[in-house]
């Protein structure tokens, strides 16, 4: 028989809350410069051979980092869901492979598409899909688990209302991100941007409605919805801000935080678009930014010099890495010498 799980995340009252538009929004910035980002690990660092790494070095972390409350309850749905049936996620639940480790090993199979499956019970990722794929799934028999982010749910809704009110649809993201694709799976006509070039390609319309991926910097899109305005001064433009407020928060955060640093260390999973978006912004701000998975990806000598390294984390980190990376910065800030990572999982 089939069935629909849901989350009670008393989704009305959250997505009010982190849908309100933050004071501290960022204004536009220059264009992005590349940072440096960790890819191989190998063992833990022993001191510098030489002195230059001064003593102590001051450790910061971002006023908002890390895991939000959509990505939180997702996970928790899933180890609830494991516990009481076999469950194939239909993509990666999240964008961390930490996380992902720690749902195989509680028995969470993945799969990317629905006849991959393995199981009666399938789950719908944090970011979400389309409802042509969920009447797919029921009409294939699965049992299906909801666990799409609140805000992913504002962010369909915003755009199905643009739609059925006669505008042309253009979303500005990653047009192969799974969040994208879940957005645009039950249009047949629509565009997606994410650069200037995209914009100049765009064809023209009598009436334009615009929305974002979640994940996005606001600044970004803010930017190409007045290039969209400026390249067709003569068409209804309606855009309908569906940034998230977890993510508003962690940019503007990271951008003060990258201001006072010399070195900023992003931890988050390699495939993680809001833990890419946050080492971009950290790095028109900041000379010295490195994108780690985890703590064993940190190496001494990237704090040659440094009198201050901050700290943040994407969306999708798990605390316990968020943790570990700290405790290597303040073990190597009043030392030299980082203390083993465990790789914990929280």
């Amino acid at each position: 028989m089939e069935t629909t799980l849901t989350q009670d995340r008393s989704a009305d009252r959250r997505v009010r809350a982190f849908m309100t538009p933050s004071v501290d929004e960022l204004a536009a910035v220059p264009k992005l410069t590349p940072a440096a980002t960790a890819t191989n690990r190998k063992a833990v660092p022993q001191r510098h051979a030489d002195s230059a790494v001064r003593a102590p070095m001051r450790v910061l972390r971002a006023t908002h980092l890390g895991m939000c409350f959509g990505v939180r309850d997702a996970i928790a749905l899933a180890h609830e869901t494991a516990r009481q049936q076999p469950v194939t996620v239909l993509g990666e639940l999240v964008h961390n492979e930490t996380v992902l480790a720690d749902l195989q090993s509680r028995g969470v199979r993945f799969a990317l598409q629905p006849e991959e499956a393995a199981t009666d019970t399938v789950m719908i990722t944090a970011h979400g899909t389309s409802d042509r794929m969920r009447a797919r799934l029921h009409q294939e028999g699965f049992n299906v688990v909801e666990s799409t982010c609140p805000l992913v749910h504002v962010a369909h809704r915003a755009l199905r209302e643009l739609v059925a009110a006669g505008f042309h649809p253009i979303i500005i993201g990653q047009c192969q991100h799974v969040e994208v694709r879940g957005m645009t799976g039950d249009l047949d006509e629509f565009d997606v941007v994410l650069t200037e070039q995209d914009v100049e390609q765009l064809p023209p319309h009598a009436r334009l409605g615009i929305v974002s991926q979640t994940t996005q910097p606001i600044e970004r899109v803010r930017h190409l919805v007045e290039l969209i305005r400026a390249r067709f001064p003569d068409a209804e433009v309606r855009f309908r801000d569906t940034v998230c407020q977890p993510t508003k928060q962690r940019q503007s955060a990271a951008v003060e935080l990258a201001r006072q640093c010399d070195v900023v260390i992003v931890t988050g999973g390699a495939n993680s678009n809001n833990t890419r978006e946050l080492v971009a912004t950290c790095a028109r701000h900041c000379a010295r930014v490195y994108h780690v998975q985890h703590a064993a990806d940190l190496r001494a000598e990237w704090f040659r010099d440094a009198e201050s390294a901050g700290l943040t984390a994407g969306t999708s980190t798990p605390d316990s890495t968020i943790a570990e990376v700290e405790q290597w910065l303040r073990a190597f800030a009043s030392s030299g010498v980082p203390e083993p990572a465990t790789g914990s999982v929280a």
